[in-house]
């Protein structure tokens, strides 16, 4: 129980340190081109962990973890590559529209993290969550309509959508290799990205900002990609990809606070109805992490002992069996017994992992 609150944590912090991105780079994209804008996002990401991680190796606080090896190169590639094309996507997103409507839009990237898990790496969906997942499609879609009058997106939102499913590819790679160090993948991610996110924006003929431009939007990336990023990853290993971006759901919420504090955003009716039916799927996503319900089935074999008189032998007998288990976080590891009459009344014991 301990393990799974910790990792809630962590996936909270990452939630409310990304949630601060969205209306702090509508600010700096009047004085920074959105590529690069995603390039020194990134870099600072990248370079800030880099000395974080030099700081604790000097003072010896550096935690022992598994390096990246070539086994992961796919899916260390496939995230790079992802996280140069999303952030792009987003700061065109977010120039195209206001802040609040693309912080809450970014509850999406749970519908494709879900739906990517579910198809590509046979994660289980839970009935609650396909109903949380039905709530955001319906909010995001009317965020993204321009008005009641006409059926036509905002092109902002597309962008935004973009980035979302770019990112529901990249946090089902990032997932794939989250026993390795947090550390290591954070600064990977950032410095390739934001190198590749730079080099695009060259050939975009984007201008190179100003120095303190440059030294603000480093800072904003240090934290609102860095360590959210680093704590989202931590938060990962504990919980899956799809859960922990249940809970990472509540970043837009905050986002939108934030937007119309440092903005001064006030948004359309159309919003708040979209900002309720969030509200609710949010209620249910959290619900779901607390109490997992699976069945499953699975087969095992067990080797038991028959006497016939002086005659004792022992053989091997296969079964399956399924079973329907409702429990919490902390009840992660069960043991149970299984008796069987057809078996001279013999039991067994054994231990399961989920």
């Amino acid at each position: 129980m301990k393990v799974k609150n910790i990792a809630t944590g962590f996936a909270i912090l990452a939630a409310a340190l990304y949630a601060i991105n969205i209306p702090l780079s509508k600010l700096l994209l009047n004085h920074v081109d959105a590529t690069m804008m995603a390039a020194f996002l990134y870099l600072g990401a990248g370079i800030g962990i880099s000395m974080y991680r030099f700081v604790n190796k000097v003072i010896g606080k550096r935690q022992k973890e598994e390096p990246l090896t070539k086994k992961e190169l796919p899916y260390t590639i496939g995230m790079v590559v992802l996280d140069i094309i999303a952030p792009i996507l987003l700061m065109f997103g977010i120039s195209r529209t206001n802040a609040a409507n693309v912080s809450l839009l970014n509850n999406f990237e749970i519908v494709a993290t879900s739906l990517i898990a579910l198809v590509i790496f046979k994660e289980v969906i839970s009935r609650k969550l396909w109903a949380a997942i039905g709530l955001v499609t319906v909010a995001s879609a009317i965020l993204s309509f321009e008005g009641s009058s006409a059926f036509v997106f905002n092109e902002g939102s597309l962008f935004v959508f973009g980035a979302c499913i770019c990112w529901g590819f990249e946090n089902n790679c990032t997932k794939m290799i989250s026993n390795k160090s947090s550390e290591e993948i954070v600064i990977i991610k950032g410095c390739f990205s934001g190198l590749g996110s730079f080099i695009v924006a060259l050939i975009l003929g984007e201008s190179i900002p100003a120095f303190e431009w440059i030294i603000a939007v480093l800072a904003l990336g240090f934290v609102a990609y860095g360590l959210s990023i680093k704590f989202y990853i931590m938060a990962q290993k504990d919980l899956g990809a799809a859960k922990t971006s249940a809970y990472y759901s509540i970043a837009p919420f905050l986002g939108v606070v934030f937007s119309m504090l440092l903005v001064g955003e006030r948004p359309s009716t159309q919003f708040y109805i979209a900002l309720v039916i969030m509200i609710v799927s949010t209620i249910i996503m959290v619900k779901d992490s607390i109490e997992l319900q699976h069945t499953h089935e699975h087969e095992h074999t067990h080797i038991h002992e028959h006497q016939h008189g002086d005659l004792v032998h022992t053989h091997e007998h296969t079964h399956k069996h399924s079973h329907l288990h409702v429990h919490g976080e902390d009840a992660e590891k069960h043991t149970h017994t299984h008796q069987y009459d057809d078996l001279n009344g013999h039991n067994h014991l054994h231990i399961e992992a989920r």
